[in-house]
């Protein structure tokens, strides 16, 4: 039975290269065991979810692939990109700011009952 991770990067700094590469990587290699992968972007952190930016992000400064590669990666393989309501205002963006890859905006009330209603693993960043 496929469980659901839930991937939270709430203080990861998105100017960090490596802050970001663990829980990208994570969620493609659980998403490849076929599992259900959420990956929710909150605070500062929801910046990668902004069209531009991930582009300019590498894990490190040999890696020729963009944080946005691996984006792209992830979602291909199955995981959800979600941005925390919150994160807008954070980041002063707008809906339509966002990446193709991006499932879309939720709020605390969707994250509680994603959590509080599944069989759910939670980590976060």
């Amino acid at each position: 039975m496929a469980r659901k991770l839930i991937i939270i990067l709430a203080t990861a700094d998105p100017h960090s290269d490596e802050a970001l590469g663990a829980p990208l990587f994570q969620a493609s290699v659980a998403a490849s065991m076929g599992h259900e992968v959420e990956v929710i972007c909150m605070g500062a952190a929801a910046a990668i979810l902004k069209n531009g930016v991930a582009e300019t992000i590498r894990i490190k400064a040999a890696e020729t692939r963009s944080i946005y590669d691996f984006i792209k990666e992830a979602h291909a393989g199955g995981v959800r990109f979600h941005c925390f309501s919150t994160g807008l205002d954070a980041c002063a963006m707008h809906k339509n700011d966002l990446i193709e890859e991006c499932s879309g905006v939720i709020g605390a009330a969707h994250f509680v009952s994603e959590v509080m209603g599944s069989d759910c693993r939670v980590l976060t960043y």
